[in-house]
């Protein structure tokens, strides 16, 4: 399915919109981007191989091991615009799917590790 840019962001601004206030209460320092695909080096980051695919990547601090320091960069969340749209099929699939690949992505910002993330992209918690 081809998705434009400027369709997923809405649907990944929607996303945020749908997440429980106290979750985004807590998201601290936390930007969101949109890529087409991962590059090399942040499937390598990720330890995904070559000819695997990645729908999304936290990059940061989770946030139990942050110190209070201000004037520091934010931490940042990517999903890939491609990546997700070539796997799934249809404007709903897509859109669920961005959904989960956030919570994913959130659940390793509050430090949770590949299993934790994924049992949280398919729950209603996250924490």
């Amino acid at each position: 399915m081809e998705v434009s840019k400027e369709q997923f962001e809405q649907w990944l601004a929607e996303a945020i919109d749908k997440l429980p206030d106290e979750l985004l209460e807590r998201v601290n320092n936390v930007a969101f981007f949109v890529e087409d695909y991962p590059t090399k080096e942040q499937k390598k980051k990720a330890g995904i191989a070559r000819d695997e695919s990645l729908l999304g990547l936290y990059e940061g601090y989770q946030q139990g091991r942050k110190r209070p320091v201000s004037g520091i960069l934010p931490d940042k969340i990517t999903l890939f615009r491609k990546a997700i749209a070539e796997r799934y099929g249809n404007e709903h699939a897509v859109k669920d799917q961005i959904y989960k690949t956030l919570k994913h992505e959130i659940a390793h910002h509050f430090g949770s590790d590949e299993e934790g993330a994924r049992k949280a992209a398919i729950s209603s918690k996250i924490f």
